[in-house]
């Protein structure tokens, strides 16, 4: 059965690797990117495999909260359905650390806009659709003064607090949705793998990223994650797996998720 999938951060890396499957085994695939030269660079490699799914192509940049309005609009402006959100863009470093809107760019694109998109689209997944948000191996106590642009931090803290935080939300978004709403689970989806993110941070090739699109592709289509709602996989280990304890812990995940409200709240207009 063709699904319709949006992956954002789909121009390079993990998210046009996963993409590629994705196209050739017939889904819809709607690419994200935020530059649209990448984005078009992309569409062409995708439509130059010849056979497949069909693909659609959207422009936003996640480190702005009205370009995350924006995007889920466009999407539900053109489908009346989606089965398949994979939250996948993500910064480690960048030339301005700070956004628009005064937030640590690691915690807007990695953490809040990914929680923005997937509640503006929830009435798209239904209780049916699948949201599948990348983690990472590396997660620390969450600041919620950094998470709230109060605090400055280095680049490995905001990254590794930023994925924790993605990774509380998807468990405390899982348990409050129950059987009302989609799945959400959070992957890992293999550390220091060779995306454009990796090299940069550590200057290392990194290992293949089929192994990193190939779980996002099984995380999204098969049932072995049918039932893994509010959970954690980490592929290091390939299996799921506790998270970072804060991750399960009910107080500290409400404080980070009530954060992440009141940030927009603030910064969005209903």
């Amino acid at each position: 059965m063709q699904k319709t999938i949006l992956i954002t951060g789909s121009t390079d890396g993990i998210g046009l690797e996963t993409a590629k499957l994705l196209v050739a085994d017939g889904h819809t695939v709607l690419l994200h990117g935020r530059n649209p030269e990448k984005l078009a660079h992309a569409e062409t490699a995708l439509a130059a495999l010849g056979k497949g799914g069909s693909i659609e192509t959207y422009v936003a940049d996640l480190s702005r909260l009205a370009d995350v309005e924006a995007l889920a609009t466009a999407v539900a402006a053109h489908h009346d359905r989606l089965e398949v959100l994979i939250n996948n863009a993500g910064v480690y470093k960048a030339q301005e650390t700070v956004t628009a809107d005064g937030l640590d760019v690691r915690f807007a694109v990695n953490t809040i806009a990914p929680h923005l998109l997937t509640q503006r689209l929830l009435p798209l997944l239904g209780e049916t659709g699948r949201v599948i948000n990348l983690s990472s191996a590396a997660q620390s106590p969450v600041s919620l003064e950094a998470l709230s642009g109060k605090a400055r931090l280095s680049d490995g803290a905001a990254y590794a607090q930023s994925k924790l935080a993605l990774t509380m939300w998807s468990r405390a978004m899982a348990l409050s949705l129950k059987d009302g709403g989609p799945i959400v689970v959070a992957v890992n989806p293999g550390s220091m793998l060779g995306s454009k993110m990796v090299k940069e941070a550590f200057g290392v090739a990194g290992g293949d990223l089929a192994i990193g699109a190939q779980i996002l592709s099984r995380a999204a289509l098969s049932d072995e994650f049918a039932a893994a709602s509010g959970l954690y996989f980490d592929n290091d280990s390939g299996k799921f797996a506790s998270p970072h304890p804060d991750a399960l812990d009910a107080h500290k995940s409400e404080d980070v998720v009530r954060m992440i409200e009141t940030i927009l709240s603030k910064l969005i207009k209903e």
